[in-house]
């Protein structure tokens, strides 16, 4: 009974340190990254929702592919790693520090033969003076050896940055430390979306769950810009933005602008920008109408799809209205609107009137010229929210695996032993990476080592 149970221990033990397991983890890790890339992540778009069939929508749903890295089954995934890499670190890492600790000292015949970096040097000095005398050729040269006297002989033994051997730990340590943070961020941090109309202030915002969360403070907008290319696409949005505690602005985060990639942190609650609208209560247009033959001209203010009857019974409506109509009508910039107009007796004509360009409008050879004086309607600045007390740890993490990947690559463990006999003393080298460039060393250490003098 004691038998199976010890072998069923060690079957489990052998399993959580397998290579196998470790590139079976890699991969599936790799591969659900693919899809957390592709398939959106958060509150699904109703226009991602509409290109995949019912079936499809369950079964992500199930798997929870639109939230993949909180789901159970990913997580798992991070605790398995963790578990492989600590059971590979704790069966391999006791070795190797006892490689380190406890060095081949004295060389036997055996790993003489094996040595393919090796040196002779032959002198007429007793053996104390030759040991002597290549104690401190190799404390110059290479390191400063430990001498050892065995049958005989003394064994010299020098070695350079043996704890680079340890490299690939700190690599190990560091995805743990990664994992810790990222485990960290999604059990304390999360997601959301706040929708901000210039001239408001809001306390809180929405989980990508759909849940409201307060954000402890206010977040006012006090005004959103943005710019265009030449050929109409946005080429930068911009918030103005002003953190409140206690209706008063905090100060250091007074009107500060927020653009893509230069975020606002706040009480560990980052803003991004993120998006831009119009604010959905809309807002008053201003439509100037001037009589062709010379008369006054009127200025109505006007909402969208709200008809208005002048004078002379003709009616107008304005369908819609941009602030930028360049994407629309490639050669014309600025605000626009298109307008309907329908006189007594004739079909309604529709049209589209331009605040930068009268001179277009007047163009159209109509009884009433039409103009398009802008809008006090007000636009609203979309910002991603985000809190992750694990980033810090993550990039802590980050660190420590481009130190450990540093000291793991390009870095070697170098040893050189010199035995040293009656009248006769040979070199030998060994590296445990990068042997070129240690033979190119040796070499150089090894002419010098035979024309010495003793």
């Amino acid at each position: 009974m004691a038998t199976t149970e010890r072998s069923f221990i060690t079957n489990v033990w052998d399993f959580f340190c397998s290579l196998k397991l470790t590139l079976f983890l890699l991969f599936s890790l790799a591969l659900t990254s693919i899809i957390g890339t592709i398939v959106p992540q958060g509150v699904t778009p109703p226009e991602y929702i509409a290109q995949i069939s019912a079936t499809k929508l369950q079964i992500y749903t199930k798997l929870g592919f639109f939230d993949m890295y909180h789901s159970w089954w990913f997580i798992a995934l991070l605790y398995v790693f963790s578990v492989n890499l600590i059971s590979c670190s704790i069966k391999r890492l006791p070795h190797v520090f006892k490689f380190i600790s406890q060095p081949t000292l004295v060389l036997g015949e055996g790993l003489r033969n094996s040595f393919s970096l090796k040196g002779d040097l032959s002198f007429s000095g007793s053996i104390e003076k030759g040991k002597e005398r290549l104690v401190e050729f190799l404390g110059k040269e290479f390191s400063a050896p430990v001498i050892t006297e065995h049958n005989g002989e003394y064994h010299l033994f020098a070695q350079k940055t043996a704890w680079c051997r340890l490299g690939v730990y700190v690599v190990h340590l560091s995805i743990l430390v990664i994992f810790i943070g990222a485990i960290i961020g999604s059990l304390f941090g999360y997601k959301g979306f706040v929708a901000i109309v210039e001239g408001t202030s809001v306390n809180a915002f929405e989980r990508q769950n759909g849940q409201q969360m307060p954000l402890g403070f206010e977040l006012l907008c006090e005004k959103f810009n943005v710019e265009f290319y030449a050929n109409g696409a946005p080429k930068e949005f911009r918030s103005t933005l002003t953190v409140l505690e206690n209706g008063k602005p905090v100060p250091g985060y007074s009107q500060v602008k927020v653009i893509v990639n230069e975020p606002l942190t706040y009480k560990g609650i980052t803003f991004y920008q993120s998006s831009y609208g119009k604010a959905s209560e809309g807002g008053e247009h201003y439509i100037t109408v001037t009589p062709r033959n010379g008369g006054p001209t009127e200025k109505f203010t006007v909402r969208e799809g709200v008809p208005v009857t002048l004078k002379d019974g003709t009616t107008f409506k304005l369908l819609e209205a941009t602030q930028e109509v360049r994407p629309f009508a490639p050669g014309f910039s600025g605000p626009a609107a298109r307008i309907e107009v329908a006189r007594k007796g004739a079909a309604p004509q529709t049209f589209i009137t331009f605040k930068n360009f009268p001179d277009m409008n007047a163009q159209r050879g109509d009884a009433l010229i039409f103009g398009y004086e802008g809008t006090n309607a007000k636009q609203y600045t979309g910002l991603q929210v985000a809190k992750d007390p694990g980033v810090w740890v993550v990039w802590l993490g980050c660190a420590l695996m481009v130190i450990g990947i540093g000291v793991a690559f390009f870095m070697s463990h170098k040893r050189i032993w010199v035995v040293v006999s009656k009248g006769n003393a040979r070199i030998y080298g060994n590296a445990s990476k990068n042997q070129a460039a240690f033979q190119m060393q040796f070499e150089e250490i090894s002419e010098k080592f035979q024309h010495l003098k003793i």
